[in-house]
């Protein structure tokens, strides 16, 4: 397959994790979002790697971004029950009250 593919791919999970952290009020599915935006930028660091035959390092920074999504996650699914157990909810527009 060509790299046009798969960069499409990636530019296409991309938008769709951005739009998905823009618009969404739910804290988990942003987590998701930004696992989605983590994601394509995955298959853009292999589908590089792939073009240049695997001389560069494109899959050792793609494992490096799975550790590191990894741990986001754990974090942020650790926030998100801490946040609903104080205030019974995870919509981010009633996070805006925890100021001050």
């Amino acid at each position: 397959m060509l790299i046009n593919n798969f960069l499409l791919l990636g530019a296409v999970l991309f938008c769709i994790g951005v739009y998905g952290v823009i618009v969404r009020k739910n804290a988990v599915l942003v987590l998701m979002s930004i696992e989605l935006i983590l994601n394509s930028v995955n298959i853009n660091l292999l589908a590089f790697d792939q073009l240049h035959q695997g001389n560069s390092d494109g899959g050792v920074f793609a494992l490096y971004i799975i550790a590191v999504a990894a741990a986001e996650v754990g974090v942020g699914l650790a926030m998100v029950l801490l946040i609903f157990r104080n205030r019974r909810t995870i919509s981010l527009d009633d996070l805006s009250e925890m100021k001050g």
